[in-house]
């Protein structure tokens, strides 16, 4: 009997740690879900409801999870996507660059209380001290469109610098680069050499960001990342680069996880 209770313990904790093991899930464009071991949820660039694509079972919000963090990279409406209904319904901090921070506080599109401003620079710990965020530097624009409820026109307003993200997930020792969108920069050599990540998540898409040639060349040149994960491609028109065209272009080592909208894998 007390063998028999013994291993069911065991199988228990072996299933549950399994259960809880730190996941990636991709919605397409450069819409990713992280969650922790321990459970919690991250949000980056959640462009979800209007992603064409994100597969239908996964636009409902409410199936989310309780979501501590949403990031944004930069304002254009494919990235900012759905945070701000996001935060109205789950209460998340949204952390974005600073001056972004003061035009959707100043639209009323977060409340203060949720908001984390913040630049270039030392790392922040917004949400315990199991995840530690830095802003980093992405080659490209950034405004917020925004529909006037009096006029009923749509308005630009300034989005501040656009930018990446530096996301040390501690317990797991697991660091992932999201790039958000971005042209090729020197100072990614900076990034591969001072954070060394485990994963970089990177455009491949071509007209607004890198195409597969110049990511390949990020990875292979700069970032010298162990695993590297293509976004930000095949979703409008425009966006023409391949997976297949990123792997041909590269001539390192580096493992590329080409992920399906909707697919979630594990962190390891």
């Amino acid at each position: 009997m007390f063998k028999k209770s013994f291993l069911f313990i065991i199988c228990a904790l072996f299933f549950s740690n399994a259960a809880m093991a730190a996941s990636l899930q991709w919605f397409g464009q450069s819409a990713f879900k992280i969650t922790t071991d321990s459970g919690k949820i991250i949000l980056v660039d959640p462009f979800i409801t209007k992603n064409p694509k994100t597969p239908e079972d996964l636009k409902d919000l409410s199936k989310l999870g309780d979501v501590a963090l949403i990031l944004v990279t930069h304002g254009h409406g494919d990235h900012m996507g759905d945070t701000a209904e996001l935060a109205k319904m789950t209460g998340a901090k949204v952390a974005m660059n600073a001056d972004m921070g003061s035009t959707v506080q100043s639209l009323g599109l977060i409340p203060k209380e949720q908001l984390i401003r913040f630049n270039k620079g030392g790392p922040i710990m917004p949400v315990g001290d199991d995840i530690r965020i830095t802003l980093t530097r992405a080659e490209h624009s950034s405004s917020i469109n925004h529909k006037n409820p009096e006029t009923g026109m749509v308005e630009v307003h300034p989005g501040g610098e656009p930018s990446g993200f530096i996301i040390e997930l501690i317990p797991e020792d697991k660091t992932l680069y999201h790039a958000g969108d971005t042209g090729v920069f020197g100072d990614m050599i900076f990034i591969g050499n001072y954070y060394q990540p485990d994963y970089a998540l990177l455009p491949i898409g071509g007209h607004f960001t890198m195409d597969p040639v110049h990511a390949a060349y990020a990875v292979d040149g700069l970032l010298k990342t162990p695993k590297v994960i293509p976004m930000h491609y095949g979703t409008f028109p425009p966006l023409k680069g391949t997976p297949d065209e990123f792997k041909a272009a590269l001539r390192g080592e580096s493992e590329v996880i080409v992920m399906e909208p909707g697919q979630k894998i594990k962190i390891d």
